[in-house]
């Protein structure tokens, strides 16, 4: 099974955690990508998910089957080459852009699943992977509260949150999906760039059930569960989001404890892979300070 993640150093508590999900409900050979980068912009600088969390989580999927790997592509220059001008402003990290180059890289399989890093698995999702894509570029659930409000075709719901999804880049190569996505990013500001891309412009998506990306109620027959932002409307209006690696918040405020066996496992290797992390934003730091 071939998983893809993207995203940058801030991302890798996340990462270890919706990893060992995956570890807990297969046993098939996976192959992660992580796609990251450079990106400045005019408030920050985001940094690429380094080496040495890359060689932890590695060794980690190693150990249930000697055949897993995880790879890191530094995509910097592919990025700088065709950049999301008119979205480098956002609200939205430019990270989640990374996953429309995927396409650009031949070593990224036919078939891939993207996951946001803020998704849990809960069950084997073996059957929504081996799908027939014939046809299909990306399959894909509703967007909980977007589907309401985004519509490309007005008589039925059809927009895809890009939390999770399995891309036919096969397809996306051939009719040139993610090229048209990076052409929209660079010239046209949007909303949610990467996702409103997508569903602008893609013309051969599958909706699949909400137990495949369940953004609002977890369900007993939920597979991946997506902490999203969400809103509470008693007794005052909020706009709340919590992390699944925020687990305190997700015990008291969510009074979630189905993952509690999962986040054993995540605590003890935790402390462990925060070290490999810190030094290698150290190096990172001290390489900012030289530059100035």
């Amino acid at each position: 099974m071939n998983i893809l993640y993207c995203g940058d150093e801030k991302m890798t508590q996340g990462l270890l955690l919706s990893i060992l999900s995956l570890l807990d409900h297969t046993k098939h050979h996976l192959q992660i990508y992580v796609l990251t980068a450079t990106i400045s912009n005019a408030k920050q600088t985001f940094y690429p998910v380094s080496d040495q969390a890359i060689a932890f989580l590695d060794q980690l999927v190693k150990q249930q089957n000697p055949a897993n790997n995880v790879v890191k592509f530094d995509i910097t220059k592919l990025m700088a080459a065709q950049p999301p001008t008119a979205n480098l402003e956002t609200n939205f990290t430019p990270n989640c852009m990374l996953r429309l180059y995927a396409d650009q890289l031949p070593a990224i399989p036919d078939r891939v699943l993207y996951l946001d890093t803020d998704v849990l698995c809960r069950h084997s999702f073996t059957s929504f992977y081996e799908q027939d894509l014939t046809d299909v570029e990306v399959v894909g659930v509703l967007d909980h509260y977007g589907k309401w409000f985004f519509h490309q075709n007005w008589r039925q719901f059809d927009y895809l949150n890009s939390g999770v999804m399995l891309l036919n880049l096969a397809l996306i190569r051939q009719d040139g999906l993610f090229a048209r996505c990076r052409q929209r990013c660079q010239t046209t500001w949007m909303f949610m760039p990467d996702q409103s891309a997508l569903n602008q412009l893609s013309e051969r998506k599958r909706i699949a059930p909400d137990k495949f990306n369940e953004q609002h109620q977890l369900q007993p027959e939920t597979v991946f569960q997506h902490f999203t932002t969400s809103f509470r409307f008693f007794p005052w209006f909020q706009v709340v989001t919590i992390k699944p690696w925020e687990i305190e918040r997700v015990h008291r405020e969510l009074e979630l404890h189905d993952y509690d066996k999962l986040y054993q496992q995540y605590q003890q290797l935790n402390q462990a892979f925060q070290e490999e992390v810190n030094d290698s934003t150290t190096e990172n730091d001290s390489d900012l300070l030289r530059d100035r």
